[in-house]
C-alpha cells in the first residue's frame, strides 16, 4: 500500500524557448547568475512539500551543465541547507553520481549530513550516464564494465567505512588505507569519522535495464530500488521479487522498491496534455543524443538539434509515456485513478515519486502541481 509520496527534482532552472521548435540545446548557455537560481528554486519546491506533508525531496548531482538542466554539484551539502528551512521534509539523493566520487569523500560528506539534519537524508546511488560529467571527473563511463566494476567497488567501500568501526580495503581501484607507516607502525586500517548515526544508511539505486548482475548486487547489499514508471514495471517488479527471494526473503510484489510517474496536473486531461507536450520535447532533445531514447535513428536524433527539421522527423510525442504509463495527465481525479490502479497491481508498493526529474518543467509549475497534488490526490492514499 502507497503510504509515501515524493518528489524528484533534477535541479535545473527556469527556461525559455522550449521544444522542437525552441532554442537548441547547444545554443543554451545560462548566465551564472541565472544558474545559481536552483538553490532558492529548490529552496521554494521544499518548502511547498514540507507544508503539504511529503515524506521526501529527491535530488539530482550533476556537473557542468551551462545548459541549465542539471544545476546541483553537491547533494549534501544543498541538503543541509534545505534542512534548516524546512520542518520535517527529507532529501534524497537521486543519485550520487559514485564514480565522480572518491569513495571516503562520498562516505564523509553523506555521514557528516546525517548528523547535521538528525537523520533527514537518504542516500541514493548510481553509475552515471553523461560522459562530460564522468570522464571529466577522471572514471570511465564510456567502458561500461570498468564503469560498473569501478562502481561497485566503490559502493562497497561506502559500506564499509560506514558500517565498521575500523576497517581496510584492497581491491582492484583501491587500496586503503594507503601502505604507509604511521607514528612508527605499519598502517593496517582507518575508521571514518564521522559515522552516521542512523546505521545502517537506507539506500537506494535505479533499476534501468533489470541487469541480472546489477539487481544481485543491490539484494546483496540491502540496496532499494528505484523503479522508473511505463510498460515494463510490473515485469521487473516480478524480477526483483525473485531476486529477494533467491536471497531468502518472501515480499509482496513492489516491495523495496520506489516508482517514479511523471505527474502533471490541470482541470482536463486535453489541457494537461497540451501544456506537459513542449516538456516533453525538450527532455527528448536533451536525452535522445545521450543515448536514452530507444529506437531512435541517427537521423532522428541529429533532427533534435535543428528546430526546422524536429518537427518533421517523425520523433515520439508525449502520448507515447502517457499510454505507456510512465506520464500521467490530467485532473486530480484522474491522476488518482491511474496511481490506484498500479497500487492494486503492486500491493507492496509504498513510496511513489511524482516527478521524474521535472527536466525543463518550469520549476513553478512543479510547486504548483506538488500543492495541487498534495491537497487533492495525496489525501485519498490515506483514506
Amino acid at each position: 500500500m502507497i503510504t509515501r509520496f515524493d518528489n524528484f527534482f533534477g535541479g535545473h532552472v527556469e527556461m525559455s524557448d522550449l521544444g522542437f521548435q525552441g532554442i537548441p540545446i547547444d545554443n543554451r548557455i545560462e548566465s551564472d547568475d541565472h544558474l545559481a537560481t536552483v538553490i532558492d528554486e529548490a529552496r521554494a519546491i521544499a518548502e511547498v512539500m514540507d507544508e503539504a506533508g511529503y515524506d521526501t525531496l529527491w535530488l539530482a548531482e550533476h556537473h557542468f551543465q551551462r545548459e541549465g538542466y542539471g544545476c546541483i554539484p553537491n547533494l549534501p551539502m544543498l541538503a543541509v541547507y534545505l534542512s534548516q528551512v524546512t520542518r520535517r521534509l527529507h532529501f534524497g539523493s537521486m543519485f550520487n553520481t559514485v564514480p565522480a566520487w572518491h569513495p571516503l569523500r562520498l562516505a564523509e560528506d553523506f555521514a557528516l549530513a546525517d548528523l547535521i539534519t538528525k537523520g533527514r537524508v537518504r542516500f541514493g546511488i548510481g553509475r552515471g550516464y553523461i560522459a562530460r560529467e564522468v570522464e571529466t571527473l577522471g572514471s570511465p563511463l564510456d567502458n561500461d564494465q570498468a564503469n560498473r566494476d569501478l562502481f561497485e567497488e566503490q559502493v562497497e567501500i561506502i559500506f564499509k567505512a560506514w558500517n565498521e568501526p575500523s576497517f581496510s580495503h584492497r581491491g582492484k581501484y583501491y587500496d586503503l588505507p594507503a601502505r604507509i607507516r604511521h607514528r612508527g607502525q605499519e598502517l593496517e586500517e582507518i575508521t571514518l569519522v564521522p559515522r552516521p548515526s542512523n546505521r545502517p544508511l537506507e539506500c537506494w539505486q535505479p533499476i534501468v535495464s533489470a541487469n541480472p548482475r546489477g539487481i544481485d548486487f543491490m539484494v546483496k547489499h540491502g540496496i532499494k530500488g528505484v523503479l522508473p514508471g511505463g510498460g515494463r514495471v510490473d515485469e521487473v517488479a516480478a524480477k526483483w521479487q525473485e531476486a529477494l527471494a533467491g536471497a531468502g526473503r518472501e515480499t509482496l510484489l513492489g516491495e523495496d522498491l520506489a516508482l517514479v510517474l511523471q505527474v502533471h496536473l490541470a482541470d482536463t486531461q486535453a489541457q494537461a496534455i497540451r501544456e506537459a507536450t513542449v516538456w516533453y520535447e525538450e527532455q527528448l532533445k536533451v536525452l535522445s543524443p545521450l543515448g536514452m531514447i530507444p529506437h531512435l535513428t541517427e537521423a532522428q536524433i541529429q533532427a533534435t538539434f535543428d528546430p526546422e527539421k524536429a518537427p518533421h522527423a517523425g520523433l515520439p510525442t508525449v502520448h507515447g509515456p502517457i499510454c505507456d504509463g510512465a506520464w500521467i495527465c490530467g485532473p486530480p481525479e484522474h491522476v488518482f485513478e491511474k496511481i490506484s490502479e498500479i497500487q492494486d497491481r503492486l500491493p507492496g508498493l509504498e513510496r511513489v515519486i511524482i516527478g521524474a526529474g521535472g527536466l525543463a518543467i518550469p520549476p513553478s509549475i512543479i510547486r504548483q502541481d506538488l500543492a495541487w497534488f498534495g491537497k487533492e490526490v495525496m489525501p485519498k492514499f490515506q483514506e
